[in-house]
C-alpha cells in the first residue's frame, strides 16, 4: 500500500510539474522582430516583416488592431495621395475594392456617395484606392492583413514600463508584460503612439513644444495672435461667470495661467478628441447619451461663442460611406478638449484611464449640449435631431470610439530630428524612408484670458509646404549609444510643428513597413539599424512599391 501511495504521489508530482512547465512556457514568446503596438503602422509592420520571411509577433495593447485608422479616423487626412506608396496604398487599394459591393451600401446606394468636392476626395476609380471608410472596415482590413500573413498578435497586453525592458550592451533583449508573458526579439518596434517603449528603453525623447530658437524655427513653442484656421473666438467673448467681472471667477474649460511668450517652448501638448462616427439614418443612429456627470454649466462658453452669431456647427461633420460621418473638432469650442492632456504620455495606464475617461465625458456632455440645450440655436438643435451615434460602429464600446486621438505624445530625439525646414522644403533631406505632404498642422493647445480681459484659444497653425518633402531613416532610430535594435515608426525624432506633417496616418504606415524592411536587414546583416546599408533598403523599398523623392511621384 506504501509502495502505491508513493507511486501514485510521484505521478501526480510528475504532472504537477509538467503543467507547471507547460505554464511558464506559455509566457514566454521569442520572434525576429517584436512589435509593440497594434496600430496602422504597427501592422504595417509585420505584414512586411512577415513578406520579408521573418518571424513576427505583435504585442498589443489595444483589443481592435488599426489605431486611430479603424477608431473613427476615416475621413483620412492624405495631402498628396501621389506620394502614398506601398502597404498603404494597398490599404487604400483594399478599401476601394471593399466598396465595390452593392452589398455594403446598407444604408444608402453606392451612387450616393462619392467625390463631392471635399478636401479629400473619397474615390479614386483611376488608381483603384478610396480614401475614406467606416471604421469597421478599416479594422475587417487590418484583420485580414493578420490572417492572410498568419501574424501572431497578442492582445490586451501592456508593457511593464517600470522593468519590463531587459537591454544588454545597447540591445533590447525582451519585454515583459503586465501579464507576466516576456518576448524576446533581434529587432524591436515601437509601434505606438505615445512611445512607451522607447521611453522603457532609457531612448531619448521630447514632451511638448520646442521653442523657436531649438531648431532655429517660425512655427514652434507658442503662437500668441496666430490664428491659421478658424478655431478661435472670432467675436469677443468674456470668459468670466458673470461677463465683464473678473472678480466672478472663470468659465469652466479656461486656463488661469498667462500663455507664454511667443516663441517659447512648454511642456503642452495639441489637444485630443474622440473622431466620432455618427449617423443621420433613422435606423442606424442612437440619440446621444447623457454622461452621469453632465453639467450643462461647463458649455457655457459655447452658449456665448453662439449668442456672437457664429453658426460653422457642422462644418466637420465630414461624409464617410453610408450616411454617417467622421466629426471632428471645428471652431472655438468644439470636440477638442483643450488643455486636458498634458500629463498623458507620462502617464501610468490608470491615470490615463481616468483623462480618457474625462475626454469621453467632456465630448459626450458636448453632443448632449448641442441637441438638447435651448441656449443652442434652434436651427442647431433641428440639425442635431437627425444625428445620433452610428449603431454599427464600436458595438462592444456603447457605439464610442475605442482609440482616442492621441495627436502627440512623446518625440524621440535621434542623432537626426526632421524640422519645419525639411517639411517646408528649404533643407535636403538625407536617406528618405518615405514621404509625407500634409501641413505643418497643430491643433489649440491651450484656452486662455488675454491682457484685455477676453478668452482665446492658441497653438492652432497650418502651414502648408508647397511639395511633397522626403523623410528620413534618421527619424525613426535612436541614437546608438542608447539602443541599436529598436526603430519607432511613430514617435519620431523631429520638432513639434514637423511631427504636426508627419503625423498622419498614411505616413505612419509608410514608416511602418520601412522600418520593418530595415529590421529585416539588421537581423540579416547582423548590424545595428543604425548602420543599415541604406543603398539596399532604398532598393528594397523601391521594389514594394514605397515613394521616396518627388520624382517617384505614382499617377
Amino acid at each position: 500500500m506504501m509502495k502505491n501511495t508513493l507511486f501514485y504521489f510521484l505521478i501526480i508530482l510528475l504532472v504537477a510539474l509538467v503543467s507547471c512547465a507547460k505554464t511558464d512556457q506559455t509566457n514566454e514568446f521569442e520572434a525576429d522582430i517584436i512589435i509593440y503596438g497594434g496600430t496602422s503602422a504597427g501592422i504595417t509592420a509585420a505584414v512586411q516583416a512577415k513578406k520579408m520571411g521573418k518571424s513576427v509577433i505583435v504585442v498589443s495593447p489595444d483589443i481592435h488592431l488599426g489605431g486611430l485608422s479603424s477608431g473613427g479616423l476615416g475621413f483620412t487626412d492624405t495631402g498628396d495621395k501621389s506620394v502614398i506608396g506601398g502597404l498603404a496604398r494597398e490599404f487604400y487599394h483594399r478599401v476601394y475594392m471593399h466598396y465595390q459591393n452593392d452589398s455594403v451600401w446598407k444604408w444608402q446606394k453606392r451612387e450616393e456617395y462619392g467625390n463631392k468636392g471635399q478636401g479629400t476626395p473619397a474615390i479614386d476609380g483611376g488608381a483603384r484606392t478610396m480614401w475614406i471608410f467606416e471604421p469597421h472596415v478599416a479594422e475587417m482590413i487590418f484583420e485580414d492583413f493578420v490572417r492572410e500573413n498568419e501574424i501572431q498578435v497578442l492582445r490586451d497586453e501592456w508593457l511593464d514600463r517600470e522593468s519590463g525592458v531587459q537591454k544588454e550592451n545597447c540591445k533590447i533583449i525582451s519585454l515583459k508584460t503586465l501579464s507576466g508573458k516576456t518576448f524576446k526579439g533581434k529587432v524591436f518596434i515601437d509601434a505606438t503612439y505615445e512611445g512607451d517603449l522607447l521611453a522603457s528603453a532609457g531612448v531619448s525623447y521630447h514632451v511638448g513644444r520646442e521653442s523657436n530658437a531649438t531648431y532655429n524655427e517660425t512655427w514652434n513653442g507658442v503662437q500668441v495672435g496666430v490664428f491659421q484656421h478658424r478655431h478661435y473666438f472670432l467675436q469677443p467673448v468674456s470668459p468670466y461667470i458673470i461677463p465683464g467681472d473678473s472678480t466672478s471667477g472663470l468659465l469652466p474649460e479656461i486656463s488661469d495661467l498667462p500663455p507664454g511668450k511667443n516663441g517659447e517652448g512648454d511642456q503642452r501638448l495639441q489637444a485630443y478628441n474622440f473622431r466620432m462616427a455618427l449617423s443621420q439614418h433613422p435606423n442606424n443612429r442612437l440619440p446621444f447619451p447623457k454622461p452621469e456627470n453632465y453639467d450643462p454649466n461647463r458649455y457655457e462658453l459655447l452658449a456665448r461663442v453662439f449668442a456672437t452669431g457664429w453658426n460653422e456647427t457642422f462644418d466637420k461633420f465630414d461624409d464617410i460611406p453610408n450616411l454617417k460621418t467622421d466629426t471632428n473638432n471645428h471652431g472655438p469650442f468644439s470636440t477638442d478638449y483643450i488643455g486636458k492632456n498634458y500629463a498623458y504620455p507620462e502617464a501610468s495606464y490608470e491615470e490615463r484611464k481616468t483623462m480618457i475617461r474625462e475626454h469621453e465625458d467632456y465630448q459626450k456632455g458636448l453632443m448632449y449640449f448641442l441637441a438638447n440645450d435651448p441656449r443652442v440655436p434652434d436651427s442647431v438643435r433641428m440639425e442635431m435631431s437627425k444625428w445620433g451615434l452610428a449603431k454599427d460602429e464600436f458595438t462592444d464600446n456603447g457605439n464610442w470610439p475605442h482609440q482616442i486621438y492621441v495627436r502627440e505624445a512623446r518625440r524621440m530625439i535621434g542623432d537626426y530630428v526632421m524640422t519645419e525646414h525639411e517639411v517646408l522644403g528649404k533643407r535636403e533631406v538625407p536617406q528618405s524612408i518615405g514621404m509625407g505632404s500634409y501641413s505643418l498642422d497643430s491643433h489649440n493647445v491651450q484656452r486662455f484670458v488675454t491682457e484685455d480681459g477676453l478668452v482665446q484659444n492658441e497653438g492652432d497653425i497650418g502651414v502648408h509646404p508647397e511639395n511633397p518633402y522626403s523623410i528620413s531613416y534618421g527619424t525613426i532610430v535612436p541614437k546608438k549609444r542608447e539602443c541599436e535594435n529598436l526603430l519607432v515608426p511613430i514617435c519620431v525624432s523631429s520638432s513639434h510643428t514637423a511631427f504636426g506633417s508627419i503625423r498622419m496616418e498614411p505616413v505612419f504606415m509608410i514608416l511602418g513597413q520601412s522600418a520593418a524592411t530595415a529590421a529585416v536587414m539588421a537581423i540579416d546583416e547582423k548590424t545595428a539599424v543604425q548602420e543599415v546599408d541604406y543603398g539596399k533598403l532604398n532598393q528594397k523599398l523601391k521594389s514594394d512599391g514605397q515613394v521616396l523623392v518627388l520624382e517617384e511621384r505614382l499617377k
